[in-house]
């Protein structure tokens, strides 16, 4: 019989489908893409985004050449600008000064390695992390997010206000570490937290809702 989050995974990719995550032409525009979407939306990263390719910089080299107020110009859309450019060029020194700018290197290396690595730099908490590491890196390093908080807590699976490690524990203990299912799981998530679970909650015709608890959804 399958766990609750591989019955979760099944019912949301049979209503919605591959999902196709992670947006990026490449695994470095990924990377970039995870720190500019910390508190913000996608379209505000793809305008950024967009204004570090029409400048040449969507690469290591590029993005270390621009000046901090170049790189905060070009960064803007993505809101919180002046610390993102902080973060985003730490990264980015990371990447260069332990791994040459070499994804490959980096996909070398022990995931658990790797990721005390990555949350040693300026700006990368575990989302963040766990997001590089999954989509850029292609390691089973499972992302949780607020989306999955909520799903998961209103539905009585998690107490309310379970922290990110304890929530990546549980459902990875759950499932199987697979990168393609880790990367599905995570979007599909997103998916049907825009769509049914966002603040106020519109179960009506959830993929979920037929595990609805007895007495409906859990506050929160």
């Amino acid at each position: 019989m399958p766990s609750t989050p591989e019955k979760v995974f099944d019912l949301l990719l049979q209503a919605y489908g591959p999902q196709d995550w992670w947006p990026g032409e490449t695994p470095f525009e990924v990377m970039v893409g995870a720190v500019l979407v910390q508190n913000t939306n996608w379209k505000n990263v793809e305008q950024a985004i967009t204004q570090l390719k029409d400048a040449g910089a969507l690469n290591p080299s590029g993005i270390l050449l621009l000046s901090p107020a170049e790189l905060q110009q070009r960064i803007r859309p993505a809101g919180y600008f002046r610390i993102k450019e902080q973060r985003l060029r730490s990264l980015v020194q990371f990447f260069v000064e332990w791994y040459g700018g070499d994804i490959e290197r980096m996909r070398a290396t022990e995931l658990r390695l790797l990721r005390e690595q990555l949350l040693q730099v300026h700006g990368i908490g575990p989302e963040t992390a766990d997001s590089i590491l999954l989509y850029a890196v292609e390691k089973p390093s499972l992302v949780v997010d607020a989306y999955t908080l909520r799903v998961f807590a209103r539905h009585g699976w998690v107490p309310q206000g379970t922290s990110y490690h304890a929530l990546q524990e549980h459902l990875a203990g759950e499932l199987p570490a697979k990168t393609e299912i880790y990367n599905e799981l995570h979007a599909l998530l997103v998916k049907v937290g825009k769509e049914h679970c966002g603040k106020t909650p519109h179960c009506e015709g959830c993929p979920l809702e037929g595990m609805l608890p007895v007495g409906g959804l859990v506050a929160g």
